[in-house]
């Protein structure tokens, strides 16, 4: 798989690369947004593959890493993976509202980074997401309606722009309101790993759900045990 790093410390990137390159991955090094940004441009390489994910540091000297998150994901709909030391939930919605798939926090371990690249490159292999439900016809709950073949989301007839994990998150759970969902089926389902540090990541993204729907009480929280669909009256 090639690999976009975006890492304008030539120290880190180089020790990150060799990890990478022998786990498989062909690495391509950005050293700051502008070269990023041409990088994911498909004329600038037209004989080479697409990557097939960017792993995207946000202290970049020349933008802030989240415009070049938001660029980039208006050229190409490659999973980015954020690489932050902001730790706190609002910083991780903002990345996720602008498009990121997924986020690490520094300092990281190597392995926690390589089950996250791979986790986002398994549900875009066959160019759809795995955990993606098959079904004809569109979830309507109250204002909320779920477009599953077409995987839009609107609340009161304007569109919801979800990332792909919001979106198998948020189809997972409308598929039977009220019905409780363990934390580990629910990763196991969404992000396709038993791995215990996503449960993080399930937080951070079901609260970037309540934010973008503007429902805070559509999914509630069962201590202790996970999540489930709160249908609006009338649904």
């Amino acid at each position: 798989m090639r690999l976009l790093l975006v890492e304008d410390d030539d120290h880190v990137a180089a020790a990150l690369s060799a990890v990478l390159a022998r786990h498989g991955f062909e690495v391509v090094h950005a050293r700051n947004g502008e070269e990023a940004l041409r990088a994911v441009l498909p004329a600038t390489a037209p004989a080479k593959p697409p990557f097939g994910v960017v792993l995207l540091d946000l202290g970049l000297p020349d933008q802030d890493g989240y415009q070049v998150c938001g660029k980039i994901r208006k050229l190409t709909s490659t999973p980015v993976i954020m690489v932050t030391a902001r730790s706190d939930v609002r910083s991780r919605i903002h990345g996720l509202n602008l498009g990121a798939d997924d986020y690490v926090v520094k300092p990281y371990d190597t392995g926690e980074l390589l089950a996250r690249i791979h986790a986002v490159s398994r549900r875009t292999a066959t160019g759809e997401d795995a955990a993606a439900p098959a079904a004809d016809d569109a979830l309507r709950l109250g204002p909320v309606t779920i477009e599953l073949p077409t995987r839009r989301v609107s609340v009161d007839g304007t569109d919801v722009q979800l990332t792909r994990k919001e979106f198998d998150l948020l189809a997972l759970l409308a598929q039977r309101p009220g019905v409780v969902f363990r934390r580990e089926q629910i990763i196991s389902e969404v992000w396709r790993t038993s791995w215990e540090g996503t449960g993080r990541t399930l937080e951070v993204h079901v609260a970037s759900l309540r934010s973008k729907l503007r429902m805070p009480a559509l999914i509630e929280t069962v201590r202790g045990v996970g999540y489930r669909l709160v249908a609006p009256a009338g649904a």
